[in-house]
């Protein structure tokens, strides 16, 4: 009952980032990427920067600090950002949102590499569990509406947006476990955030005006706004906010397994929102790949997870 509060923000939490892949979805169908990406950091690091600036978490980044807020900033908000969104252009919500589960496996595997952590056999077993998920999603996935080689060029991109998050999870860990040289100290979760938004918005800039110059200025319908502002307020702005609060106060590895509810809330939405398609084939395909990542972090779960 101490940390109710959290818990309730976590759960919250969960069920935005849920509802954020048909939200992803509708602002697919009529925004480009990085113009669609751009429009929404621009309102989420404006906001994230008074957040900041009128709490006690106020610190401006070293030079070194700078060097890995932007690395971070490429991998989070420049590259999953763009998966996602081209992503989403072409699979369903539901779909999308248990391929970018993923994600953990990703970090494990380079978390063996760049962090010298060890391989041990959940790992192994758990890989297995979830590549099983992905073949039946791919599939036997019910939302056969969709073409299957567009839905699987979908799916393989919101895969390479989970491999992006993976990157950004292991620069996070570094950077919030080992200070800079030019620093005594290691920034928080939130302050990478905001930091790391901060970065990856000024290099979305130059990418977005040119993809302007080509395709036009984006012209977002009512439901492309609100699903815009709904992406950049509550399931990048707030549910940060949150989850940073979640990791500092109960730690990453209780906060990490809200996480594992976001595909119930996508499949959900999905399904609500969008008329998508239910089917058993999402249920075997949730129950392995979220299973199989339950096994493989059953020692030291590393990763979060947006939307």
């Amino acid at each position: 009952m101490r940390h109710l509060l959290i818990h309730l923000k976590l759960g919250l939490v969960a069920i935005i980032w849920g509802i954020g892949w048909p939200a992803g979805r509708i602002i697919a169908q009529e925004v480009a990427p990085f113009a669609a990406s751009w429009i929404r950091y621009v309102i989420a690091v404006a906001l994230f920067l008074i957040y900041l600036r009128f709490s006690d978490k106020w610190i401006v980044p070293t030079r070194e600090e700078w060097k890995r807020i932007a690395w971070i900033g490429f991998f989070a908000t420049c590259l999953y950002q763009a998966f996602f969104m081209i992503g989403m252009k072409y699979t369903a919500a539901g779909d999308a949102s248990l391929m970018v589960t993923l994600n953990p496996f990703f970090t494990a595997l380079l978390a063996i590499v760049f962090l010298k952590e060890a391989m041990h056999w959940r790992l192994g077993v758990g890989i297995g569990l979830g590549l099983g998920g992905v073949a039946i999603l791919f599939l036997y996935s019910p939302n056969v509406d969709i073409p299957f080689f567009e839905r699987a060029l979908g799916d393989i991109l919101i895969a390479t947006a989970a491999f992006a998050w993976a990157c950004n999870t292991i620069l996070m860990k570094k950077a919030m476990t080992e200070p800079a040289l030019d620093s005594g100290r290691c920034l928080s979760p939130l302050q990478l955030t905001v930091w790391s938004s901060v970065a990856g918005l000024f290099m979305l800039t130059p990418v977005m005006v040119v993809e302007t110059w080509v395709v036009g200025i984006p012209t977002p319908s009512t439901n492309g706004w609100i699903s815009i502002l709904f992406l950049a307020i509550f399931s990048t702005v707030i549910s940060y906010v949150w989850f940073a609060d979640g990791i500092l106060t109960i730690g990453a590895g209780k906060s990490a397994l809200y996480v594992y509810l976001v595909p119930i809330f996508g499949i959900l939405s999905g399904y609500l929102l969008l008329n998508e398609k239910l089917g058993t084939s999402l249920i075997a395909a949730f129950i392995l790949i979220v299973g199989g990542v339950l096994l493989a972090q059953s020692n030291q779960p590393l990763s979060k997870e947006p939307s």
